[in-house]
């Protein structure tokens, strides 16, 4: 059997997508992947003994969303700017309508309704309006910019309180604060007026400022953080002392047992797992692959003439970005606990095709182009 190779001169779709997609960011991405499947082997089986679940429960269900994963990835980065807009706006619209009717038939899990029930699969609807908003809005500020008659800063502003209100109704203020930080960040790429950035800013400061006050589970989780003995700190105290234990090299795969004591061992805390079992090895390989994938992606946007593309990859970077650090940040105490996936690395079905959809996109984005011709050899 002849080797499959992709030479230069080959037209077709994949020999086209090989030689003008980013492959840096592409392994990247792959890298995280590989390194969430090591980290749910070993938090898994703990996690599955807490509901008397068979110990590759957790795991086999991931198996499951890996394969429509990468394909996922794999045909969005396929498309042109023009297509990655097409399916950002169908996503976007049918996200939506899913986030309109979580709060009325979705299960209330944790005091928060975030989930839709569709032929016996829960959905997280959140995840999959984050980087089809960031596609969207990257569209109508880079369509008022270029058009003056048309209200793209308008259209945006409506559609953000659309979907911050949306979230918020559920409640998830992670996520609120996630596309709050995206859009805040193309508003200003988008070179609006800087006066209007500072009054967005104030805005955001006086919405969190308003949710400790309103918000008694939002003011619980603050004092936790800035006083630790003014309530219950059981998972942070247990994922810490992961990280002390755990040390330089770790204790090794398999051997961790703050994750038999951590309840979201597999989810919101699988960094603390990574601290204990592999030590800051890992815990900095990981940092250095998201910090690589923020940087490369926006390096790359940065180097586009494409006001559309420029916006939209800054929109999607931060989004995956500050999910990251989010999770990473709560697992160290260095912010107030917030329940959060680490992209590609945490357990969750929806978090990982909401990703998928998200670095597919990306990718189509900042694909090599020659003339203005999407996916052009260079």
């Amino acid at each position: 059997m002849k080797n499959i190779t992709f030479g230069r001169t080959d037209t077709s779709i994949v020999g086209r997508w090989w030689w003008t997609v980013d492959r840096m960011l592409l392994t990247a991405i792959l890298l995280l992947i590989v390194i969430g499947i090591i980290l749910l082997m070993a938090a898994g089986p703990a996690a599955a003994g807490r509901i008397n679940a068979d110990p590759l429960h957790f795991v086999r269900r991931q198996f499951v969303f890996l394969p429509p994963a990468l394909f996922v990835i794999f045909i969005v980065s396929l498309l042109s700017p023009q297509g990655v807009r097409r399916v950002a706006l169908v996503a976007f619209a049918t996200a939506l309508l899913l986030l309109m009717i979580a709060p009325l038939t979705g299960p209330a899990i944790k005091g928060a309704t975030r989930w839709v029930y569709i032929g016996g699969l829960s959905i997280q609807p959140s995840e999959f309006v984050k980087p089809a908003f960031a596609v969207v809005s990257a569209w109508m500020f880079s369509e008022g910019r270029m058009n003056p008659n048309f209200p793209g800063f308008r259209v945006c502003m409506v559609l953000y309180a659309m979907t911050a209100g949306l979230l918020i109704i559920q409640p998830d203020f992670g996520q609120t604060m996630v596309i709050s930080a995206m859009w805040g960040v193309q508003f200003f790429l988008a070179g609006l007026p800087l006066i209007l950035v500072v009054v967005l800013f104030a805005l955001s400061l006086v919405g969190a400022v308003g949710a400790y006050m309103l918000l008694p589970h939002v003011q619980s989780r603050v004092d936790r953080f800035l006083n630790p003995e003014s309530g219950d700190t059981y998972q942070i105290e247990k994922a810490m002392q992961a990280f002390r234990d755990g040390g330089f090299l770790g204790r090794g795969p398999g051997e961790g047992r703050v994750k038999e004591l951590l309840p979201d061992s597999h989810t919101d805390f699988i960094f603390a797992v990574a601290g204990e079992e592999f030590g800051l090895i890992l815990c900095l390989l990981v940092v250095g692959l998201f910090a690589f994938v923020v940087i490369r992606a926006m390096s790359r946007a940065m180097q586009e003439n494409n006001l559309f593309v420029m916006i939209g990859v800054g929109g999607l970077t931060v989004q995956f970005g500050m999910q990251a650090l989010v999770n990473m940040a709560s697992s160290l105490h260095m912010m107030p606990t917030k329940g959060m996936t680490m992209p590609f690395v945490s357990y969750g079905g929806s978090s990982m095709l909401g990703l998928a959809l998200g670095v597919g996109m990306m990718l189509a984005l900042t694909r090599r182009h020659v003339g203005g011709v999407p996916g052009s050899p260079s």
